[in-house]
């Protein structure tokens, strides 16, 4: 039920760590050597090919100190209040821009090349299998500065990013408060297990625990200020010194997603945020409440009381994939056999749940939090079905085996329903089966109009922050506020949890990636729907899976016949979901 990772390394004190360390380290010098003073790579097709196979080779086999930060990443994730792990991780990272810097000047270079010689590259059949990579580099090249310039942006990044985002994280972790639980017990409870009880059916419950969690925001709020001006202003500057036009563009540059796709997408939800309104309204009903709290918009209405134990739930979904395609089920099996999953919550090991893969010749590990509940249940279908996307595309060269963030929600979400769905013919109460598809619809308006509206408030704290130069936290809870209320609605109340609700959002320190739930769920419930229609649309859906980075998101879904630049795509989406 822990990870095992020994398919990395025997243990901390493994002499192949350093060992790791210093072959990635030479290669990366061999390479650099190679080629730094030969520019014929640059005038010459198979010159190109000769460098680009030696650099997919690269990493392939070593990465930039890929293994050794991989393993003490996940052993520092069960373990967060290791100081000695930090240590080495903070060691390690900087050793690793060290190398990344001296190694971007072949990508630079090339980027800059004369537009007729990019054209020459992109259209030779020898560099097919690098398509995609010189594509998107050459797109990227008008905001690619000097060597020497991205080595200080690097160089500061953890600094003027890193250093304060995961100041605010751990001091929030580190959090604890006094809670009374269902049976009127008090209880002490880690910042990140707050949740659980804001969730409760029973209102003292969350009502209580949403004042303790209001207490620690409040503490940190003036911290968070300065944080948030800070990582504002850092990408300020790295947009203006780059000429990026758009706060946001930055985002759909690294999600290969062309910015037309993501306005669309953004323009249909926020128009018809009357839908998740009306859901909200209806769930305020529902549970006899003339309002809801901020805190209490993910409150089930009714109690779910089946207990569904990790061997129940993780054979439940190797069924349900398993009757989809025998490899999906196959790809599951492994996971647990080899001992990739962290199961269960304990003392120092980071909360919620992901997958993460960061090699193709290195395994998947994913993370879980299993208390027994049915999201529980749907969160081992949502990180396997990201396991089975980050294990399909192994199949790609270096360049190309990993997968956009634009694509990254699509199978997740899509073995989630279908999980879902098996869960649902198990249940023969009416009253019961009302509760959990109120669930159902709880997370979908949760995925696609509260993600929108975050993008929303993003764009409009960016461009505010940049007319004024600094936003009090008041300020920033004002326009958080605003854009909460614009697809909840009246019936939910604006209190101290909402004007507290951004600052512990991590996904505002990474900057509009909160987008990519929305088109994910959306485009998820079409492929559902054309598997449901004929089973042997798996097997485009596999594709889909299989294709990486070798295909820009929208070309990958072109070749399936949809078009998601078209308002009408997104459009029949949300009608399904009104």
């Amino acid at each position: 039920m822990n990870w095992n990772l020994k398919l990395l390394y025997k243990g901390l004190d493994d002499p192949q760590i350093d060992k790791d360390i210093e072959l990635s380290t030479r290669a990366v010098n061999t390479f650099i050597s190679n080629w730094k003073g030969n520019k014929e790579y640059l005038k010459d097709i198979s010159t190109l090919k000769k460098a680009l196979d030696e650099k997919e080779q690269l990493f392939t086999k070593y990465g930039i100190l890929t293994k050794p930060h991989y393993y003490l990443f996940l052993r520092k994730e069960t373990d967060l209040n290791n100081t000695e792990l930090k240590a080495r991780i903070n060691k390690i990272s900087q050793k690793g821009i060290r190398l990344g810097n001296d190694l971007q000047f072949f990508s630079i270079d090339l980027s800059k090349i004369p537009k007729a010689q990019q054209e020459i590259f992109i259209n030779a059949t020898e560099l097919r299998e690098y398509k995609h990579y010189l594509e998107t580099l050459f797109a990227n090249a008008k905001y690619i500065l000097t060597d020497k310039e991205e080595k200080v942006f690097n160089l500061t990044a953890s600094t003027s990013f890193g250093n304060w985002t995961r100041m605010i994280e751990e001091l929030l972790s580190k959090q604890s408060v006094t809670i009374i639980d269902e049976e009127q017990k008090r209880k002490k409870v880690s910042y990140n297990e707050i949740s659980k009880y804001l969730d409760s059916t029973n209102k003292s419950v969350r009502d209580k625990a949403a004042k303790e969690l209001n207490k620690v925001n409040k503490k940190y709020i003036e911290i968070a200020e300065y944080e948030m001006n800070s990582i504002l202003e850092r990408k300020q500057i790295g947009d203006e010194y780059r000429g990026i036009e758009r706060v946001d563009l930055s985002r759909h540059l690294s999600d290969d997603m062309d910015s037309e796709v993501v306005d669309s997408l953004v323009e249909v939800v926020t128009k018809n945020f009357d839908i998740s309104k009306a859901y909200y309204k209806k769930k305020a009903k529902m549970l006899k409440q003339k309002t809801l709290g901020y805190h209490e918009r993910n409150v089930p209405v009714g109690k779910i009381d089946t207990k569904y134990d990790f061997d129940t739930s993780i054979a439940l979904v190797k069924k349900v994939f398993g009757n989809l395609d025998s490899e999906f089920e196959k790809i599951v099996k492994d996971f647990e056999k080899n001992g990739q999953f962290d199961v269960f919550p304990k003392a120092n090991k980071s909360g919620g749940a992901y997958c993460i893969s960061t090699n193709k010749n290195l395994p998947t590990y994913l993370l879980l939090n299993h208390n027994g509940k049915l999201n529980d249940v749907l969160t081992i279908a949502h990180e396997s079905g990201h396991g089975i996307h980050s294990e399909l595309v192994k199949g790609q060269n270096s360049f190309n085996d990993g997968y956009s963030l634009a694509l990254a929600e699509v199978a997740s979400t899509f073995f989630e329903d279908f999980v879902l769905k098996e869960v649902l013919e198990d249940i023969k109460d009416e009253k019961l089966r009302k509760v959990v598809l109120m669930e159902r619809r709880n997370g979908d308006i949760s995925t696609i109009f509260r993600q929108v509206a975050f993008y929303n408030f993003e764009m409009e704290l960016h461009t505010t922050f940049r007319e004024k130069g600094y936003l009090s936290h008041s300020e920033i809870s004002d326009i958080f506020v605003k854009h909460m209320v614009s697809y909840l609605g009246d019936s939910v109340d604006v209190d101290d949890s909402m004007r507290y609700g951004w600052l512990h959002v991590s996904h505002f320190r990474r900057f509009f990636y909160v987008y990519t739930y929305a088109s994910g769920l959306l485009i998820s419930k079409y492929l559902q729907s054309k598997v449901r229609e004929d089973i042997r649309f798996i097997e485009k859906f596999k594709d889909l899976l299989k294709a990486g980075s070798s295909k820009s998101p929208k070309d990958i879904f072109t070749d399936m016949g949809i078009d998601i630049s078209k308002k009408e795509f997104w459009e029949k989406g949300i009608k399904n979901i009104s």
